[in-house]
């Protein structure tokens, strides 16, 4: 047995950010306030390696010098009580596995065995039930629990070997009641009458007892999650208590229904069942019928909602398809908030990649509870919904930082209904050429691939999991339920899936979402044969039932020829991409499944696709009152206040307030493709009403976008489904509007969240009301709603989800006719344009708000319009303040306006911003000015009162300033210009761009630099095997040899871990191979280096900056480590050029100023005195953070990290090889158009011509 070795890492003091997060966390938030101070000391075990080859880890992998203590045993003083926390076993951690694929790359051997803990040590006189207090806070038993400090002699999970599976003897001769008590037993998410309808199948079809593993795949086929077996649920009738004003618009919207079911469906229509997915999709049927839907991308594939568009690409035409899709991981994320939000993207992203679209564009709207209220007020069996809300942002944005996926719009909608269970919606926009996508019938012989991740016991039970209601026991027995997310891994499959070569071999593909392999596989074609034993595993133990079910992430399935199969392999294999062989089609109509020579699944397809047996629901619509419309009141906190207190006091609701903190999280630049930031103006403090992002291309320039907004406001629904729904879709074709796009050629997709129905009909009519005002909304429009995502089971013991239909609009529109709604000018004139409403129905009128909308589009276009927004929570002066913070414009209202009009959440009515000389109808609200000031009734407030007021309320939870100062030198400008000439000239310079695991920038660098006249050229960094590894590092050696620049993009190499960024690529480059060839490069070939964001972080690891060279780095050598805050931030940074001594600045001047975007979370760069003034007296530091007057900063925001020096990036000595945090790859025509100054610093276009 290998020995094993152990190592305790803990960051120095001033590099401590984690341990005094969690001080402040538990001394605010959880309120012992006992507690003085806190340390954080991460634990490595490892196995597999040599004492040797264990020392140079601990010095390049577990820790670094200039940040990091490291312990053989941790001294502790007195007054100080720890505890140890470590995953679950089988839990998937990040941060080991990194750890272990990075000494593999230092090694070249064997991948070793890797775990991890944390130590959390406390301070102060915390009592015992404190302390039991502080456990059970930071370890979720979902996912985590109390490790042993004890030393393991073993780290291999060793699992029993499985025993063979089992059949459920007697099961066909069980009478019903004996089927009742093992339904109870097993805890099935079908309901009894399946299993008896299973129990009938078997004895009369199969004439045989099922197997275990049978039940478990029939249980999860037919989930809620997999099947919508509740939105399938007959309706035997739908009707509305008397009493309501709304009860005849009700009525009519019923009978309005079953006059366009026989217009869809004419003859078939007695066979058609009335249930809330005929609801759904009715409206789409109904339109295409009218001719009125022409776009869609129809097949037999089902992935994702797709829509045929032409794109123009370099002046030519060419048919896309842009694909969108909504996922919900509400239950997955109420009980383990990192994972549940991080596979909620992983899962929505792989909806349209199946589809072979490449995914730009994410969109997050998330339900949550007050997450300000006292940890002690939190209910028994839940998380804190501070808590909840932070890891689940930390997740999200976590998996969407490192797969490279630009967030343009995040909002969370807080309402106290969200305790029952936390909502989690992630949208996603993706898009590829039409022609990369061919879909084909899956034919005999077929051969079934399974690419990308292991699998595990992660996610068994899922599908299952999320169709139950839930209880106080949930969160300690649903911890099998959860997946972990491998963003990673997720990122090599878009890569192979953007290969034309590849993508066109694909017949049918299928993501790995709910119900694992039974389901993922299970439904490429009627005939299947899988062998289970083939399924590749992340450990031993796992038996045929697990390998079924598991919803391990990251792995698609897709239907090859089998003549295809070893060429697919190998391109799968060049994205180091595991790719396996499982299943083959057959024509026997039956889906079959075999483990270890046993047949465990031998069910007929036909049974299977009956999706159980028919449930019937009636519904009851309750009456709605119009003197409770939410819509049009002014909320009762500001009845009684003076309308200049009202309007201070409005911002600080939390249903209004600023999110900027939890906003910044998200990457929302990468793949340079973002025409407007999330927030614009100078400040960066207006939101945007919708995300705009060109399409993906890969070649050439397009001014072709698509834009995504959606529309819901929980309150509204609360009074009314009915009429909820439908704002919800006029509020987000209103949004499209804004930014000049034509709301009348959208295409929706709907997200349902509702409480647990049961058998209650005034449960259900909910739904059934809300689903109504949706499809009158369709048809009024004209815009159908092409696709959706139901969730069924928002119940809480007693508690329950307020009724949510959350509508999302997509659109085409051109980047260049792209508007922000940030105010544009003074003395411009504002008014309220609200929404027509039909008064009997309290609709809107359809056709006077479409008029209406197209009216609001068309001078957005054409410029009569500057500015517009949309009302929502905080009415129409909330909506005036955010579009006036972003360049602190001031605003005179107009006297007497009435607090409806100012405060009521007029939800799909406009605020426009009007250019001189134009008009329209509506209530003029008043004048923007220039004083800074705001003036409403005579009181006078100045801006930054009512900005401090709206980011006052969320600054503990989603804090946006870490209060601290950087240390600031002055540093003169450095005007001398490189002397460095190279010798040898090339007319088309290569540059080397390495893609290491989590690489996220190497295309946005390679185009950057293919636009500037260089030959980029990408080496995706395998490491699945120690050839692999040897493989790699040849041609890495090649490559450098034959280039003249080597590129470090930007990304998370290793997920940023163990606990650093960069280490991955240092890692590598210490290799004797890759060192000599870049010093062969820098010193004998005049060659120059570039590394941005995780380059940079790799480069100062090197000490390729500032010392020019590849070195062994010392305890106080300058580096780059975590942003004072505490997290990841992305935003617009504004930074001075403070040298023009590198080459790569040959195009600019110094002093000069950009807004360059900025995505990184160990930004901040730290180094001692002498070296700072090294670093100024040679000119060395290259570019400083600055604020909007281009001067210096020492604090946030504009110091974004808190850097010394405000350093954004440095040199060499010679200025050959530059390092910078801010990604000015992510660069092209209108893109952050919402933000001011200059983009373009012509770094790449420096570095060509330096060659030439």
């Amino acid at each position: 047995m290998a020995d094993v070795f152990r190592i305790f890492v803990e960051k120095k003091k001033g590099n401590d950010i984690e341990a005094g997060q969690i001080l402040k966390d538990l001394r605010e938030n959880v309120g012992i306030t006992s507690v003085e101070d806190v340390r954080i000391i991460n634990r490595y075990l490892a196995q597999g390696v040599d004492s040797d080859q264990f020392g140079a880890a601990v010095s390049q992998v577990f820790s670094e010098p200039n940040l990091d203590n490291v312990y053989l045993r941790v001294p502790f003083e007195d007054g100080w009580r720890k505890f140890t926390m470590e995953y679950l076993p089988g839990q998937y951690d990040q941060r080991a596995d990194s750890a272990a694929q990075c000494i593999q790359l230092l090694t070249g051997g064997e991948r070793p065995i890797v775990t991890s803990a944390k130590i959390v040590a406390v301070k102060g006189d915390v009592s015992d039930a404190d302390f039991e207090k502080i456990k059970s806070y930071m370890i979720n038993p979902v996912e985590s629990r109390e490790a042993s400090d004890e030393m393991p002699r073993d780290l291999d999970i060793k699992g029993d070997i499985p025993s063979d599976i089992a059949r459920v003897d007697g099961f066909i001769d069980m009478t019903d009641s004996e089927i009742e008590n093992y339904h109870a037993e097993m805890g099935f998410a079908m309901s009894e009458a399946d299993l008896k309808w299973v129990r009938d199948y078997f004895k009369k079809d199969e004439n045989r007892n099922p197997s275990i593993t049978e039940l478990k795949v029939i249980d999860t086929y037919w989930s809620d999650h997999c099947r919508h077996t509740t939105f399938s649920t007959k309706l035997d009738s739908i009707s509305v208590t008397e009493g309501g004003d709304y009860t005849e618009a009700l009525n009519k919207a019923i009978k309005d229904y079953f006059e366009l079911r026989k217009e869809a469906y004419g003859e078939r229509e007695s066979k058609k069942d009335v249930c809330l997915m005929d609801l759904a999709c009715l409206g789409t049927k109904v339109l295409k019928k009218r001719g009125l839907v022409n776009d869609l991308d129809e097949s037999e594939e089902i992935n994702a909602c797709s829509i045929e568009v032409m794109a123009t690409i370099d002046g030519k035409e060419e048919p896309w398809l842009v694909q969108f899709k909504n996922e919900t991981h509400n239950h997955p994320t109420e009980i383990e908030p990192f994972g549940g939000a991080a596979t909620c993207l992983g899962g929505a992203i792989r909806d349209p990649l199946s589809g072979r679209a490449y995914v730009y564009q994410a969109m997050r709207v998330t339900g949550a509870g007050d997450p300000t209220i006292p940890f002690e007020e939190t209910l028994d069996g839940k998380l804190p919904q501070s808590k909840i809300t932070t890891a689940a942002a930390q997740g999200y944005s976590s998996y969407g930082n490192q797969i490279g996926l630009a967030t343009g719009q995040v909002t969370e909608l807080y309402d106290s209904g969200y305790v029952a269970k936390r909502m989690e919606i992630g949208a996603v926009v993706g898009a590829s050429p039409k022609k990369n996508v061919v879909r084909m019938r899956p034919e005999e012989n077929d051969v079934i691939v399974l690419l990308g991740g292991r699998t595990g016991r992660d996610g068994c039970g899922g599908a299952t999991g999320s169709s139950k209601a839930h209880d106080s026991s949930s969160i300690e027995t649903c911890g099998a339920e959860v997946q972990k997310g491998n963003p990673p891994t997720e990122r090599k499959l878009q890569r192979l899936f953007r290969n034309e070569k590849a993508s066109t071999m694909i017949k049918r593909c299928n993501d790995f979402g709910a119900g694992g392999v039974c389901v993922a596989i299970g439904e490429l074609a009627d005939g299947l044969k899988i062998d289970l034993d083939k399924v590749p595993k992340k450990y031993d133990g796992l038996d045929g039932t697990e390998l079924a079910i598991s919803e391990s992430q990251e792995r698609m399935a897709v239907v090859l020829d089998k003549n295809d199969v070893e060429e697919f392999t190998r391109l799968a294999n060049e994205e180091n991409l595991e790719a396996t062989p499982v299943a083959v089609v057959t024509n026997a109509n039956r889906l079959e499944m075999t483990w270890r020579g046993d047949k465990i699944v031998d069910i007929s397809r036909d049974f299977l696709n009956t999706n159980g047996v028919t449930q019937h629901a009636t519904a009851e619509i309750l009456p709605v009152s119009e003197k409770d419309n939410y819509r049009t009141s002014t909320p009762k906190i500001l009845e009684d206040e003076p309308v200049a207190s009202a309007l201070v006091k409005n911002l600080k609701r939390l249903e209004v307030c600023s999110q900027k903190g939890l906003v910044e999280r998200f990457d929302s630049s990468i793949g340079a493709s973002t025409v407007l930031m999330p927030y614009a103006g100078t400040y960066q403090l207006t939101p945007e009403e919708a995300m705009v992002a060109k399409l993906p291309v890969l070649n050439g320039e397009t001014d072709d976008a698509s834009v995504m907004s959606y529309g819901f406001i929980p309150a509204v629904s609360k009074w009314s489904p009915f009429h909820s729904a439908a704002f919800a879709v006029a509020e987000s074709l209103a949004k499209l509007a804004c930014v000049g796009c034509d709301p009348s050629k959208a295409r929706l997709t709907m997200q349902e969240y509702f409480e647990r129905l049961g058998n209650e009909p005034a449960r259900w009519g909910k739904p059934t009301a809300a689903l109504l005002g949706g499809l009158e909304a369709q048809i009024g429009y004209k815009v159908p709603s092409i696709g959706g995502k139901d969730s069924m089971s928002g119940s809480f013991n007693d508690l329950d989800v307020p009724p949510t239909l959350v509508c999302f609009a997509v659109g085409m529109t051109k980047a260049s006719k792209t508007v922000s709604s940030i105010f544009k000018k003074k003395g411009s004139v504002v008014k309220l344009l609200p929404v027509p409403v039909d008064e009997k129905s309290g609709l809107p009128d359809f056709d006077k708000s479409m008029e209406l909308m197209m009216n609001v589009y068309e001078n957005v276009r054409n410029g009569n319009i500057l500015a517009a927004s949309t009302v929502k929570e905080g009415g129409a002066a909330a909506s005036v303040c955010k579009m006036a913070f972003g360049e602190k414009t001031g605003f005179t209202f107009e006297q007497n306006l009435s607090k409806e009009t100012l405060f009521a959440p007029l939800q799909a009515s406009f605020v426009v911003e009007l250019a001189d000389g134009f008009d329209m109808e509506g209530i003029k609200l008043g004048t923007t000015t220039s004083n800074g000031l705001f003036i409403i009734d005579g009181e006078v407030i100045t801006l930054d009162e009512l900005i401090s007021a709206w980011s006052e309320k969320l600054e503990k939870v989603f804090p946006t300033d870490s209060g601290k100062k950087a240390e600031i030198k002055g540093v003169p400008l450095y005007k001398e210009r490189s002397v460095f000439i190279a010798k040898n000239k090339v007319a088309k310079p290569k540059v080397f761009i390495p893609a290491f695991p989590g690489t996220n920038c190497e295309i946005d660098s390679a185009r950057a630099f293919e636009k500037a006249g260089a030959e980029a050229d990408i080496l995706v960094v395998k490491n699945l095997t120690p050839s692999d590894i040897e493989e790699t590092i040849d041609k890495m050696a090649e490559k450098i040899n034959e280039s003249q620049m080597i590129m470090l993009p930007g990304g998370f190499s290793g997920g940023d871990e163990p606990e650093g960024s960069g280490k991955f690529i240092a890692t590598t480059f210490r290799n004797p191979k890759i060192k000599e060839a870049v010093t062969k490069l820098l010193n004998c070939r005049d060659g120059l280096m570039l590394g941005i964001c995780n380059g940079f972080q790799a480069l100062i690891k090197l000490g390729l900056v500032p010392y020019g060279k590849i070195e062994k780095l010392e305890e106080y050598d300058p580096t780059l480590t975590f942003n004072t805050i505490g997290r990841h931030i992305s935003q617009m940074a504004y930074t001075r050029v403070a040298s023009v001594k590198s080459p790569w600045f040959s195009s600019i001047n110094a002093g000069d100023v950009f807004a360059v975007p900025i995505s990184h979370g160990e930004g901040r760069f730290v180094a001692d005195d002498d070296v700072v003034k090294e670093l100024i007296k040679n000119g060395q530091i290259a570019t400083q953070y600055v604020d909007e007057n281009g001067m210096v900063a020492d604090s946030m925001p504009f110091n974004p990290n808190g850097s010394v020096c405000a350093v954004e990036g440095i040199t060499s000595p010679d200025g050959r090889v530059l390092g910078k945090m801010a990604h000015s790859e992510r660069k092209g025509a209108d893109l952050y158009k919402n933000v001011p100054f200059e983009k373009d610093m012509k770094i790449f276009e420096s570095g060509v011509n330096y060659f030439k």
